[in-house]
């Protein structure tokens, strides 16, 4: 199957040929480390988290905690997660300083002790973090992250934490949608222009890279991470000529090989003979159309007619390209409607993910100075002490995970890796190709029940039975307290 790539640059491009193979198209390489830039700034959190850390520092409470991240239920039509967002976090936690100028603003609120004021002043991350490597599935009440550090340090990362993954995760899952919808068809990624904020833009290029899409039109991602880059033309370009032919022409002459052409400014089916004169021209001048591009109209119907007047006219090689509120929904009735479409275009539906623009995901305190603990409120319950998830297989398919206590041991992948200690990050957590090609094998190896557009099956958790006595002894011990108190508490006077 050969390359596509409809980029007018001279980024070439990949094409996911199945579900486990990727094929380069040229000289496209991404190695290294791809944060976005620049790191958040520290203050960039909730006020609550800097009143709790300094009512610990007036408490002397250093001791060890763990807070766990996860997500309670799936949103709608949801029965996966992509893992994405890890290596901002890590850049974000590894790289945490406050400023002079942070410090001058905090003491301006008059909330903070002088002492609290140094303590921030002088602070570092001296903790650990475990965490499910970008890219890889995961499924609800599986701990995605967990830090364990001096509570106030690791209490501080609270916000930026969800704030950062919690998005990633969304936008790579709508991706992985889009890319299960597509059935080996290209994706780009068009959503610049409608994400919420510049940095959401990069955040979305970024995750959809990793869940299968091809590439993005957002330069600025594509300069960042290694992403190929992809863009044909506006209908402003084909209004500014007096005659639509003549603006595709000036294009051609331009990009030569490269070139796509926008057809339906006008009249679609007027606009593909007129691309087929361009690219009988091209050719006479040892030239190719690289491909035309629909925006607008039914494109199920658009596309067979262009596609007859191609082939019609010698021209089977050149690709149809479709773009226009796409999302997982729209590919798949295209495709079921057998739509000769090479390559869809995605922008807003996907970079907000517009049917479930958020998820549940909580980041709570499930063990403190060694003792587990977990939440009770109705509804809200957490699963106390550090864990570990183990995946099992049958079949070359995934059968199920286990979600166990971090000290045990289970047949299967171990999905949690230590990414940090002692406040540095520890191995690779690999290129955003070495990312996107974890997805692709878990995403093969994941039931096609699971992965349904519409009314997925549930994919199968458990808790392992050490994990759920642990839980009965913490529900246990934390009732009793809270009746008779813990006199043997050293921080309840």
């Amino acid at each position: 199957m050969d390359c596509v790539d409809f980029a007018t640059t001279a980024v070439p491009a990949q094409e996911v040929l199945n579900l486990s193979t990727i094929t380069n198209c040229g000289k496209h390489q991404s190695t290294g480390r791809d944060p976005i830039r620049p790191t958040p700034p520290p203050l960039l959190t909730d006020l609550y988290e800097l009143t709790m850390c300094a009512a610990y520092f007036d408490r002397d409470m250093h001791a060890p905690a763990t807070f766990s991240l996860f997500i309670r239920e799936y949103p709608l039509d949801r029965g996966f997660f992509v893992s994405a967002g890890l290596e901002t976090v890590l850049d974000f936690i590894e790289n945490f300083r406050f400023s002079a100028q942070d410090m001058e603003y905090l003491k301006s609120l008059g909330l903070f002790s002088s002492e609290f004021l140094d303590y921030l002043g002088d602070f570092r991350f001296t903790g650990e973090v475990f965490a499910i490597p970008e890219g890889r599935l995961f499924f609800k009440d599986e701990p995605l992250l967990e830090i364990t550090a001096p509570i106030i340090e690791a209490q501080i990362m609270e916000s930026m934490v969800i704030n950062t993954i919690n998005f990633a995760v969304i936008i790579a899952t709508k991706a992985a949608r889009c890319f299960h919808a597509a059935r080996g068809r290209g994706l780009t990624d068009f959503s610049l222009r409608r994400t919420h904020g510049p940095d959401a833009s990069l955040h979305v290029a970024r995750s959809s890279y990793i869940a299968g899409f091809s590439g993005t039109s957002n330069v600025l991602a594509g300069k960042n991470f290694g992403i190929p880059v992809y863009g044909t033309m506006a209908h402003s370009f084909i209004m500014s000529f007096t005659d639509e032919i003549e603006a595709f022409r000036a294009f051609a002459r331009v990009f030569g090989n490269d070139t796509v052409l926008l057809i339906d400014t006008y009249d679609t089916l007027n606009g593909a003979r007129k691309a087929i004169t361009v690219a009988r021209e091209m050719k006479a001048r040892g030239e190719s159309l690289r491909g035309v591009r629909l925006d607008s109209g039914d494109m199920s119907s658009l596309s067979k007619e262009v596609r007859k007047l191609l082939d019609d006219a010698g021209l089977e090689d050149v690709r149809i390209f479709a773009s226009g509120s796409y999302d997982e929904f729209k590919i798949q009735e295209c495709i079921r409607d057998g739509a000769p479409i090479d390559t869809f275009g995605v922008g807003t539906k996907m970079g907000v993910s517009a049917d479930a623009p958020y998820s549940d995901m909580a980041y709570k305190l499930v063990e403190y100075d060694g003792r587990p603990v977990l939440k009770l409120s109705t509804g809200k319950q957490s699963i106390g002490g550090r864990k570990q998830v183990f995946r099992e297989r049958s079949g070359g398919l995934f059968s199920g995970d286990i979600i166990a206590r971090r000290d045990e041991t289970h047949p299967g992948d171990v999905l949690m890796v230590r990414v940090m200690d002692k406040g540095r990050r520890i191995g690779e957590t690999g290129s955003i190709d070495a990312m996107r090609r974890r997805f692709l094998e878990d995403f093969g190896s994941l039931d096609e029940a699971v992965k349904r557009i519409k009314d997925p099956d549930e994919y199968p958790v458990k808790i392992s039975p050490a994990l759920q006595d642990m839980q009965a002894q913490i529900k246990k011990e934390q009732k009793a307290i809270q009746i008779h108190g813990r006199q043997t508490d050293p921080h309840v006077p």
